[in-house]
């Protein structure tokens, strides 16, 4: 599936030192009232939690971090999702040895610093619908 879409609107920010990372993004998102874009962050965590879609059981695992991690990359797109702005974004940490973590960015992940670029995108909605195939909400 193939959509077209037009840059429009920049966002730069940079989030505050204990805020929950993906939580403060959709607030900024919904805010904003935000409904197609991509996103980019870097920056660095006090702790992490990260999921995985198990595509046997049809559910996501979760993993957590209790420790300080770098941000080496978390891109992701927002699109609908239950008539409200979403936030996909999948998040790949690296600890003080560089061994890297990464999946679906979840809510619990502690900002120490955090930059993000949202890029909005003029274009038809993506809005997210309930596919059998996999049991995911997707556009």
């Amino acid at each position: 599936m193939l959509k077209n879409f037009k840059s429009s609107d920049i966002y730069m920010g940079r989030l505050e030192k204990n805020d929950d990372l993906l939580k403060e993004l959709t607030n900024i998102v919904q805010q904003n009232n935000i409904e197609a874009a991509s996103i980019k962050v870097i920056g660095a965590v006090q702790k992490a939690r990260i999921e995985y879609y198990d595509q046997d059981k049809f559910e996501y695992k979760y993993k957590e971090f209790d420790q300080a991690l770098e941000i080496v990359s978390c891109i992701g797109n927002i699109s609908i999702l239950e008539g409200k702005p979403f936030i996909h974004a999948h998040i790949i940490l690296a600890d003080q040895e560089g061994n890297c973590y990464g999946g679906h960015l979840a809510e619990g992940s502690k900002v120490f610093a955090a930059e993000f670029v949202i890029q909005t995108l003029q274009g038809n909605k993506l809005i997210r619908k309930f596919k059998d195939d996999t049991k995911l909400k997707l556009w």
